[in-house]
């Protein structure tokens, strides 16, 4: 089985719970919710960091570089996860009235 492919979905897992968690903790502050995507890119590459020299086998790479572009990436891609959502909520709710 091959689990290197599997740092992407839990960076963008973790990054998108950190932020949700910030967000409730700072009451929603349209401050904050201007930056959750620098927050996000800097939680995902951090996440990358930690990967690339804590748990190597998961991360698809040897260049620490490369892990934290991925990290960057993945964490970037929480921010679009949850965009989803909400679009697919509004969309839900839109459909109801």
């Amino acid at each position: 089985m091959n689990v290197e492919v599997i740092c992407v979905p839990i960076i963008t897992t973790c990054v998108y719970w950190i932020i949700n968690l910030l967000k409730y903790t700072l009451n929603n502050n349209p401050k904050f919710k201007r930056f959750i995507p620098l927050t996000a890119l800097v939680l995902g590459i951090i996440f990358g960091g930690v990967f690339f020299f804590g748990i190597p086998e998961l991360i698809p790479t040897d260049n620490l570089i490369v892990a934290l572009i991925i990290g960057g990436a993945s964490g970037l891609s929480a921010t679009g996860a949850n965009q989803i959502i909400k679009q697919l909520n509004n969309n839900h709710n839109c459909s109801e009235t």
